[in-house]
Order: C-alpha cells, then structure tokens, then sequence
C-alpha cells in the first residue's frame, strides 16, 4: 500500500487525476485546491462544469480549514455515523471554485478507509472524489466495471483493493444548515 500511496501522491503534487479505492465507490481524484485538475475530472467524466465535488479529509479537525461555519452536531454526526456520511456546509472557503456548488456550500466527508487516510494525510489537502463513470452512466461497484474510456483518461491508476469483490454504495449525504438543521440528500 505504501508504493502506491507514494504513486499516487506524486501524481496529486503535480496536478494529475488519480483512479482509487475509497470508503465508498471508486472514484476519480485530484487536488482540491488545483482548478485545472478538477476540471480535467470533468473532462474524464463528460460533465458539466457547474457540477460540484465530494472532498475528502482524512480528520475531522481539518474541516475548520475549508468550511466557514460548523455546526456543533457535525461533529457528532461525522463521529457516530456507522457509514460513510457525507455533509454538505453551507459556506466552503480555501479550495478550487470549481468543487464549490453554485450556493457556496461544499459536500465534505472524513473517511474510514486506510488508503485514503493515509494519501489525504502525506497530501495535507483534500482531495476530490467523483464515481469513477462517465457522467450519467451507472457507478461501477467494483474495478474491473470501469470503462476503459476512464482508465486510459487518468494520469495514474491505483494497483490496490483492485480484485475486492464487496459491494460499497456511494455515502449517505446530509445538507447542514448553519443552525444545524439538516436534510437527507441521499440516504
């Protein structure tokens, strides 16, 4: 795991698109911060560029660095969520314009996968995280789904969790108010 976390962070340093295993799908990557490279993921995906991103962290602690305004229970929900939860903030600071949504919010989610963890903590910015299909086509649940047309699109392919045969959904998606109301997006 330790090679392909170095692969893959030497790509990221320099503004590539990455294809790896997360908590949930596998998804397509890059530099949260870099512009370009998020839109070179919309390319892959034949997307429309007003189309915002999931951004992954790797503690809670980092929220603090790219939302304007957390509420109290985000903190509790990240901590007991028993799957990958991701939470829509109202007002997103310090990344690409092109990850926010239109309202400013930003979908972010901590994840509690061993590969990503340790690639976003060696990164020390987030990354973005995309289902690795071409847009409106179905989520590929496993690696070798992925249409070819993905994997000749990026600049590095990761070589792990590739065989793993268990079935992971995409996350659950809260949108959170500032006073921390909230709302399912995806459950």
């Amino acid at each position: 795991m330790k090679a392909e976390i170095n692969k893959a962070l030497e790509v990221l340093k320099k503004g590539g698109v990455i294809l790896y295993p997360t908590d949930t799908v596998w998804g397509l990557g890059c530099d949260a911060l870099n512009e370009e490279a998020v839109a070179k993921i919309n390319t892959i995906k034949g997307r429309a560029s007003d189309k915002s991103f999931i951004l992954l962290l790797n503690t809670v602690n980092q929220l603090q660095s790219y939302v304007a305004e957390i509420p109290d229970v985000a903190y509790e929900l990240i901590e007991y969520a028993e799957n990958p939860l991701t939470i829509v903030f109202s007002e997103a600071k310090n990344v690409a314009e092109n990850v926010i949504n239109a309202d400013g919010s930003v979908g972010i989610r901590v994840v509690k996968h061993a590969f990503c963890e340790e690639l976003i903590h060696r990164f020390r910015r987030p990354i973005t995280s995309t289902s690795a299909n071409i847009s409106g086509e179905p989520t590929p649940h496993f690696f070798d789904e992925i249409a070819q047309e993905i994997i000749d699109s990026v600049d590095y392919v990761v070589d792990f969790e590739q065989e793993l045969r268990v079935v992971k959904k995409p996350s659950t998606i809260i949108k959170l108010g500032p006073s921390g109301q909230f709302e399912f997006i995806r459950k």
